[in-house]
């Protein structure tokens, strides 16, 4: 539910990093009638998706789509892809990091762990490394751009360093794919996973999962423990003829669709090149506010700042979004880290524009001066406004 201004006219600007923002042509699309997913109709808005989610991640191979979230999609890619009685390799550098080695946990699979500091990313030095005392390894997680810290990764170094070794490396790239550049085939990623609700500006409930031909060879040999959604083998057979499985979140599919061409009428360097000037003036931003940075080595899809002594997290969010109708996040606690109530964050995924981001930095700058933080008024908008304007 959103809360109206008084004059029932606030704009409301969704800056949290997932769900993000959804144009009015996908929405305008997710409003048709339903059609059956058993049809020649279907079968050609499903190909055609296909088609764009290997573009979007620059690979010839098969990108399936399946019926969850980012989540299902990595679980699906953990159960299907870890060889009986082999180690997983698992890296985590926040919250979700830790996820994926919480679902290995609960599948009783031995992991050995790379544990980073939240806001600080793995070093390749550190997989190969791990690797080289570990060679019964069969599967690497990392997460490309870490969410809950702010943190990109070098994932083309850590792929170049795995790919010298039998391990497939699974990439977490649901806050990445279509806001960094990620090159699936040129890197040599095994398994690239998405989710719609982010950089490709679609509600939950799609997961996509794209396999290089080490994973589609692997899949021949592993058992996964899933039935439904986990079993990547089942969606790989039917995406072979333009088809799914079970039924598909129908209305989703045509969005995405939507969504994709819009994207692809841009151009994906364009894409990338605005993602990460929404990104620097973010951060110009937060500086001149006098805010510190969460992360030693930022991502562009997300920023965030720890809040100043005094500022209560919870009330002020508040503020941002009754008063300006501004959405950003918050933190969140883990095993590497206590974030939440410490730091907020903003996105710049997807349907996101400058005027987005300067308004989202207006109402932050706003609210800091009411809670008590002394901030020059203005600083944070003309700093960021000066990176917009290539100053």
């Amino acid at each position: 539910m959103t809360t109206a201004s008084p004059t029932g006219l606030q704009k409301q600007r969704l800056l949290t990093p997932g769900p993000t923002a959804v144009p009015e042509a996908v929405l305008l699309e997710m409003a048709q009638p339903i059609i059956h997913h058993r049809t020649k109709q279907f079968q050609a808005i499903f190909a055609e998706l296909s088609k764009q989610l290997q573009w979007l991640m620059r690979t010839g191979g098969p990108v399936l789509t399946l019926a969850g979230s980012g989540t299902t999609a990595f679980e699906a890619a953990q159960v299907s892809l870890i060889e009986p009685g082999k180690k997983a390799l698992t890296i985590a550098g926040g919250k979700f990091g830790e996820r994926w080695q919480d679902i290995y946990q609960a599948y009783g699979v031995e992991q050995v762990r790379i544990d980073v500091p939240w806001g600080q990313a793995v070093r390749a030095e550190q997989v190969a490394d791990a690797l080289a005392a570990n060679p019964d390894v069969s599967v690497v997680t990392v997460v490309h751009s870490e969410t809950s810290t702010a943190t990109a990764t070098d994932v083309q170094a850590v792929a170049k360093v795995v790919r010298d070794s039998d391990a497939l490396l699974l990439v977490d790239g649901i806050t990445a794919v279509g806001t960094l550049p990620v090159e699936m085939d040129a890197w040599g990623i095994d398994v690239l996973v998405t989710g719609s609700q982010k950089a490709l500006m679609l509600p939950p409930g799609l997961g996509f999962v794209g396999l290089g031909e080490r994973a589609i060879a692997r899949l021949e040999k592993v058992a996964p423990a899933g039935y439904y959604n986990l079993d990547l083998r089942k969606w790989l057979a039917s995406w072979k003829k333009t088809d799914v499985p079970f039924t598909p979140p129908v209305s989703l599919i045509r969005g995405q669709r939507v969504a994709l061409e819009m994207l692809q009428a841009e151009g994906l360097e364009s894409v990338w090149a605005r993602t990460a000037k929404l990104a620097e003036a973010g951060r110009a931003g937060f500086a001149a506010m006098g805010l510190r940075p969460i992360s030693e080595s930022p991502s562009d899809s997300v920023s965030g700042a720890y809040y100043p002594a005094g500022v209560a997290d919870g009330a002020f969010r508040s503020a941002v979004r009754d008063g300006h109708g501004v959405h950003i996040a918050g933190g969140q606690d883990g095993r590497g880290a206590k974030w939440k109530g410490k730091i907020l964050r903003i996105s710049h995924m997807g349907y996101v524009d400058a005027g987005d981001t300067l308004a989202g930095l207006h109402a932050i700058e706003t609210e800091l001066a009411n809670a008590g933080h002394a901030v020059t008024p203005g600083a944070g908008l003309a700093a960021a406004a000066g990176v917009l304007a290539g100053k």
